[in-house]
């Protein structure tokens, strides 16, 4: 006798730390003591990525301190979408939106909140800007957000 299969609706909610690295550390006091953003330059094939890792991703060469670069805070937006239901893993209550941003001097983008924008209005190309948290804790939410360009 055949069975059906059956689904478990379940949610796992996992708590962690981890240590950033030397370069991520970095990253993360630029953004929380003096609201810049940091990217990584790689000498070996001249890609800046963002946010900032010990290796390259394109061509795995070592990447280091000296090797970081200030790009943005204004960026265009790559691609986006709205989130309409809560996870424990979201820092934000849904609804919200999440966009894909290439920061101005950064190769690659990086998935973070848009906000003061109107979503039947966007489209990939709008220029955008990093809005700083008020209160910074070295962590990637001291971009609180970005916000269209006037």
């Amino acid at each position: 006798m055949p069975v059906e299969p059956f689904l478990v609706d379940q949610r796992i909610t996992a708590q962690s730390r981890y240590f950033a690295g030397k370069t991520g550390s970095r990253f993360f006091t630029a953004l929380r003591d003096h609201k810049k953003i940091l990217g990584v330059r790689c000498a070996a094939c001249n890609q800046v990525l963002w946010p900032p890792r010990s290796t390259c991703f394109k061509c795995f060469s070592p990447l280091s301190d000296s090797d970081l670069v200030e790009i943005g805070p204004h960026g265009t937006l790559l691609t986006f979408t709205r989130v309409h239901y809560r996870e424990a893993v979201h820092p934000k209550k849904a609804p919200f939106i999440y966009g894909i941003i290439a920061l101005d001097g950064a190769d690659t983008g990086m998935a973070h909140f848009l906000d003061q924008v109107d979503f039947e209005t966007l489209a990939p190309g709008l220029r955008v800007t990093a809005v700083f948290a008020e209160k910074r804790n070295a962590d990637i939410l001291d971009i609180a957000y970005f916000k269209p360009l006037p």
